[in-house]
């Protein structure tokens, strides 16, 4: 249970990212990869490892359908087959053909590159991977480092009680009061949604849209929340996704969109809010991650903790499901949960 679920897709970063048959070096759950895209447009990943002496991958060149590897020339597809050894005598019997890199699932959407780590048989049909439902006129993405573990990361995205008290700024909340929320909760596959409802409209990021928007927000396994604004034909999407980097490392993506070309013109203003914003997460999560390595236990109290309880139930079913190779089954039900914010 401590450990990120084996079999998910988790983010690696923007698909843009790997234009001009550049390769990248991404480090997830543990395990070191390289991703790219050939020449027929199809993206990659395998392991960052050449087999012969351990060399990354991801240092030498990259023609567009094999990489070569800097310390000795052998050369591999983009399936992870070697093609060449260029150093093997004609005398040479060895069959190099045998010899591959361990390739992983790989896939596009919503403007991001996802993998799956998993290596062993399947173990069911992992969680989806986020997709948008409108076209965007524009998009910004914020990636953030943080030092904590995958699970307290993730509960951040599902803890309705610490904005109040962490994210306290005049652009996200003017509001300094404590108020009573109410917000209906129904399951999902692979997660749960609050609702969608009709919000305030004191915040400037919503009078941005006009009218009074309509929010829902789902939280999906391994780790996604999906916050989806829209007011009449206007659409505004803010993604946040955990990446397990090393067992106490995590990355924070949070990607926004939006469908009116108008809001092109903030970008300059939005990119260091969204900071600011991941920034404030990013430093109480790394305190928090001390206390918790001196005494691993967390207290989940009250209603507005009910969520991170769900998170933990989710994931415990994701595994027995897996183990015991039958479908998943959501273990929660509707409800109707009240906290203070």
């Amino acid at each position: 249970m401590r450990q990120p679920l084996p079999s998910a897709w988790y983010c690696v970063g923007p698909a843009d990212s790997l234009s001009g048959g550049r390769l990248r070096a991404v480090a997830l759950n543990g395990e070191q990869m390289v991703i790219g895209r050939g020449k027929d447009g199809a993206f990659f990943a395998l392991r960052d490892r050449c087999p012969h002496r351990g060399m990354a991958l991801s240092k030498g060149p990259f023609d567009g359908q094999t990489l070569m590897c800097p310390f000795h020339g052998w050369r591999f597809g983009t399936d992870g087959g070697c093609r060449d050894v260029p150093t093997l005598s004609e005398h040479d019997a060895a069959d190099f053909s045998r010899i591959r890199v361990q390739p992983f699932p790989i896939r596009e959407s919503a403007g991001f590159l996802w993998v799956n780590p998993h290596l062993g048989a399947p173990v069911g049909e992992p969680p989806a991977v986020p997709e948008l439902g409108f076209k965007p006129a524009g998009s910004l993405v914020v990636e953030l480092e943080v030092e904590a573990s995958f699970d307290l990361t993730v509960l951040s995205l599902v803890d309705p009680g610490h904005v109040a008290f962490v994210h306290d700024t005049w652009w996200f909340r003017p509001s300094k009061q404590l108020r009573e929320k109410v917000k209906i909760f129904e399951p999902v596959m692979h997660g749960f949604t609050m609702a969608s409802h009709a919000t305030t409209t004191s915040s400037p990021v919503y009078r941005l849209l006009g009218g009074v928007p309509e929010v829902e927000i789902e939280f999906r396994l391994p780790g996604v929340r999906l916050e989806r604004i829209r007011a009449g034909e206007k659409h505004v999407a803010n993604y946040t996704f955990a990446t397990p980097l090393s067992s106490n490392r995590t990355m924070l993506t949070n990607a926004l969109y939006w469908s009116m070309p108008a809001l092109n013109l903030l970008k300059p203003v939005a990119r260091p809010l969204m900071r600011q914003f991941l920034g404030q997460d990013q430093r109480v999560l790394q305190d928090a991650q001390k206390g918790l390595d001196r005494k691993p236990t967390m207290v989940l109290f009250g209603q507005g903790d009910l969520p991170s309880q769900w998170y933990f139930r989710l994931k415990r079913e994701a595994l027995e499901a897996g183990l015991a190779g039958r479908t998943f089954v959501n273990p929660l039900e509707r409800r109707e949960l009240r906290w203070r914010s």
